[in-house]
């Protein structure tokens, strides 16, 4: 049996259908970048497409639908191969020192992102 140590989730399906939601969000912030790109793209262009309000927002909500993408995905890997049966009795501790690093590298990434998104 797989002890949880860190879950922000409820349940398995609550995680499937974030997974989804978070895929279709980062699925049109690609296409809406890719319309932009085959565009005419010139510096004054790409400054004041970035820089708009919604395009902020935009990325924001894709930055968070990533962040959260990713932590489903690294929960369940920690979830399924660090086990007592592949790792031994430390499981347990192995998982949440991978949780643990999994959450730091997120949270570097989240707060380096915003930080570029919002220029603060």
């Amino acid at each position: 049996m797989v002890t949880q140590v860190l879950s922000f989730s409820r349940s398995g399906l609550s995680d499937f259908v974030l997974q989804r939601v978070t895929a279709v969000i980062l699925g049109a912030y690609t296409v809406w970048l890719l319309a932009f790109f085959l565009g005419d793209v010139t510096h004054a262009s790409l400054t004041t497409f970035f820089w708009s309000g919604p395009m902020q927002i935009f990325s924001t909500l894709a930055l968070l639908s990533t962040i959260a993408h990713a932590w489903i995905g690294m929960w369940t890997i920690g979830t399924d191969y660090l086990r007592p049966a592949h790792v031994g009795g430390w499981a347990t501790s192995y998982r949440f020192i991978y949780q643990m690093g999994c959450i730091l590298v997120l949270f570097v990434y989240l707060l380096w992102a915003l930080r570029l998104i919002w220029q603060f």
